[in-house]
């Protein structure tokens, strides 16, 4: 069995890597070939080109890389016809990924599955029934996301949502981290500025100042970033002005899994979080670490996402759980001040999020088998 696989960013690579094992544990004979990064690396992926030429968001950011990101939705479309595979998965990045599936479909009958439905109830519904003439099949990370495919004209699977499975650091773990690192008893502040260059450019100032302003109160505040590999020499750059010098973990210096070992003890540790808007929020929500959601883009990207928004909150614990209790802090509204009293609210009573994260998690399938065997399940399913 040949699959062609692709991922656009860390996020993505993630779920490509744990969709790959299941399905080689379901099907030993299996092939890949795609685009991929570090996770999907270690699961047999020869990446046709560096992942993170793709990671790039923003409408306004997208437009200087316009003519590099379409000649490799060009290139990777041909690859795709010429390896003929059993089935072509692409992973999140609608924005490369679709455009791919479209020339593919043009041009062959290649099964097309996409992992990790468009945010369709959040912004333009009109996508779905777009995507529905050259995918044949969603995965979806939410529960509430099938009868919306599903009407389009797709099939849809509910696997789950990854963060469900993944281990979490237990008390014992973080407080290890805390004597590691000399924090002690001390008030910890996560900050988590993002996984792309663009974001740590646009964040790491005011988160901060942020921080800075949060320390007045608590003299004693802790900070520690566990940086993305592909961004942690910007973030290391971008902090070194911080008058609270922050612990940088730098996952570059130790194997895979002990980075991914003090990610979670840290979250574990951590008595708040400041995070780029995301899934780390749901990271966050794993640990039962409450947090406070922050992010800025280009004026004009956040104008028109603004203005074709279905949703009110674009925080997913929000989302999820139907609440509304973390606080987010998006465009104009992303200042200092801002978010440094949303910090210290929640540092005030940080049990206020803790029902919601909880039932987050049981809504994502926590206690079920594992989202990437019922994605692998799902897919060999429709062959």
């Amino acid at each position: 069995m040949k699959v062609f696989i692709i991922a656009g960013e860390p996020s993505g690579d993630r779920l490509g890597g744990a969709l790959m094992a299941s399905l080689k544990t379901l099907r030993p004979d299996i092939a890949f070939e795609g685009i991929g990064g570090s996770v999907m690396a270690a699961q047999g992926l020869d990446s046709r080109f560096d992942m993170a030429e793709l990671s790039v968001m923003g409408i306004a950011e997208i437009l200087p890389k316009y003519r590099s990101l379409m000649a490799r939705i060009e290139e990777t479309a041909e690859a795709v016809i010429a390896a003929a595979p059993d089935v072509m998965i692409t992973i999140d990045s609608p924005d490369f990924s679709l455009r791919v599936a479209k020339r593919v479909k043009a041009r062959s009958r290649i099964r097309t599955v996409h992992y990790v439905a468009p945010t369709v109830w959040a912004w333009r519904p009109g996508r779905a029934k777009k995507m529905a003439r050259y995918i044949d099949q969603v995965l979806a990370l939410f529960p509430f996301e099938p009868p919306l495919m599903r009407d389009a004209g797709m099939a849809c699977d509910f696997v789950g949502h990854p963060v469900v499975a993944e281990p979490v650091a237990t008390e014992t773990d973080a407080a290890a981290f805390r004597q590691e690192f000399g924090i002690g008893d001390a008030p910890l502040a996560l900050v988590l500025p993002g996984s792309r260059r663009s974001e740590v450019a646009r964040l790491s100032e005011v988160f901060g100042d942020a921080v800075e302003l949060v320390a007045r109160e608590h003299r004693d505040l802790r900070v520690v970033i566990p940086a993305a590999g592909a961004v942690a020499d910007a973030v290391s750059a971008a902090t070194q002005g911080w008058r609270v010098r922050p612990v940088i973990l730098d996952p570059r210096t130790v194997s895979y899994d002990q980075a991914q070992s003090l990610k979670r003890a840290a979250f574990r540790a951590a008595d708040v979080a400041l995070a780029a808007s995301g899934t780390v929020s749901l990271e966050l929500a794993a640990s039962a670490t409450p947090m406070v959601i922050a992010y800025r883009m280009h004026w004009l990207s956040f104008r028109v996402i603004k203005a074709m928004a279905l949703i009110d909150t674009v925080t997913l614990v929000n989302l999820v759980s139907d609440t509304r209790v973390v606080p987010e802090f998006l465009g104009p509204d992303c200042v200092a001040e801002k978010i440094a009293a949303g910090l210290r609210d929640v540092m005030a009573a940080p049990q206020a999020q803790t029902a919601a994260m909880a039932l987050t998690m049981l809504r994502l399938g926590k206690g079920g088998e594992a989202p990437s065997a019922r994605a692998a399940r799902a897919i060999l399913q429709h062959l």
